[in-house]
């Protein structure tokens, strides 16, 4: 698993909003109010970045709503909220290294 990090910014969003169920859309929108437009998803990034992750089964499908164009809602998976908390701890430990040897 370590392989897989550092994580994109846009992968470490994706994955912090996805605590709890969001469609595409809503994953964007949060994403982007979160960050305050500073990360703004579009619809090939969003869509590839929800394939990958689904493909290394960090993400999993939570609802499908059949009459609504086959809108489905996402959710992180277990394996999905591992990678995420050892990538919060890579980012505290460098935030740690800088604030101790910084000038």
């Amino acid at each position: 698993m370590g392989q897989d990090l550092p994580l994109t910014e846009t992968l470490f969003y994706m994955l912090l909003v996805l605590h709890h169920p969001l469609h595409g859309y809503g994953i964007s929108k949060e994403v982007e109010q979160m960050t305050h437009g500073r990360v703004v998803l579009g619809a090939g990034t969003l869509y590839g970045a929800i394939k990958n992750l689904q493909k290394k089964d960090w993400i999993r499908v939570y609802r499908e709503e059949p009459d609504s164009r086959n809108k489905k809602e996402y959710i992180i998976t277990d394996l999905g909220k591992e990678v995420f908390d050892q990538e919060i701890h890579r980012l505290e430990g460098m935030l740690r290294d800088a604030k101790e040897n910084k000038e």
